[in-house]
């Protein structure tokens, strides 16, 4: 684990098993306790086959998914995923997007029973995943997970163990839960010329009652709120704007959706220190941490992290950010 230091600019090489050391007694740490569903299947048509992620049900019995390769999956034909499951392509949209149509069939219970981790694709399992399913199914999803339909995880919380978490809320923290539920907005990359032309897609979220009483006490007390994962971040700070009030340090409970997209030069409402992953160039992930913690500072913390020999992406290393 990197800690980052905003204030002194220091940067500091510690193990996950100090991070309890950085809290004191009524400090929050607010965790995003989605639940991943295996996403991910294959859907053979007059001989070829075809990979799948299933994004989310648009309404009884039409999933929008992605595919490729794209050029198989064609307006019209039909794909059979087992036995009894079989769906129509009836929509396509752009960059592999498609939608299919299954009528009346169980596909999430297919999916839970059938489906494999959706891991992001640098991840390679060659042609015969199965041997590894059970494992991936395991690995990929936090240990405090409780429900949602995520497509991917809030890959900060798989540092955590329950041994962690025990000693945190030993030492006072209050450790709150939101739920995010990880979409496609969340890999979106930057293409546009001007970052204020970024759009970002929609996701769905939803803050407990008491999450938002306990965060709202937190910040009329000078307490510090850490969010573990940039989906934290976007979820509280999206739970602030949605409150209505002038006051900028208050949230609202509630189930919402969000295209909060935050870039250098966004002033923080609730989120005072943030523990998040190594992310990609050009990515909206790398300019929310950028807008926390400064351009210059995260740019030469990712220095230190090459230069370290830190591990990247999802199941890589994390940072701190004090």
């Amino acid at each position: 684990m990197m800690v980052v230091e905003r204030r002194s600019g220091r940067v500091i090489h510690k193990a996950f098993k100090d991070f309890p050391s950085y809290f004191h007694s009524g400090d929050v740490l607010v965790l995003n306790d989605t639940r991943v569903i295996p996403a991910r299947a294959w859907g053979q048509t007059a001989g070829r086959q075809a990979e799948f992620l299933f994004l989310k049900n648009l309404s009884a019995g039409r999933w929008e998914v992605l595919c490729r390769p794209a050029r198989h999956v064609a307006p019209g034909s039909f794909f059979s995923f087992n036995r009894s499951l079989r769906a129509k392509v009836v929509d396509v949209g752009d960059e592999g997007k498609r939608v299919l149509d299954f009528k009346k069939q169980n596909v999430l219970g297919f999916l839970r029973e059938q489906g494999y981790a959706p891991l992001p694709p640098y991840i390679r399992r060659g042609k015969n995943p199965e041997g590894q399913r059970a494992g991936d199914l395991a690995r990929y999803q936090t240990v405090y997970a409780r429900r949602g339909r995520s497509i991917a995880a809030p890959t900060a919380g798989l540092h955590f163990t329950k041994e962690i978490l025990k000693s945190l809320q030993r030492a006072g923290v209050k450790v709150l839960r939101v739920d995010l539920e990880v979409g496609l907005a969340t890999f979106q990359p930057v293409r546009a010329a001007r970052l204020e032309d970024h759009l970002m897609l929609e996701e769905r979220y939803a803050v407990s009652r008491r999450t938002a009483q306990e965060v709202n006490a937190a910040k009329r007390e000078s307490r510090a709120v850490t969010a573990v994962g940039t989906t934290v971040v976007r979820t509280l700070e999206s739970a602030a704007g949605a409150t209505g009030q002038y006051s900028p340090r208050v949230i609202k409970p509630g189930t919402l959706s969000t295209r909060l997209f935050i870039y250098p030069g966004y002033i923080f409402k609730i989120v005072d220190r943030l523990l998040t992953n190594f992310h990609l160039p050009r990515s909206t992930l790398l300019l929310l941490v950028s807008a926390l913690a400064g351009r210059e500072l995260i740019l030469e913390a990712y220095r230190e992290a090459v230069r370290k020999r830190y591990r990247f992406f999802s199941y890589g290393d994390c940072m701190l950010i004090l």
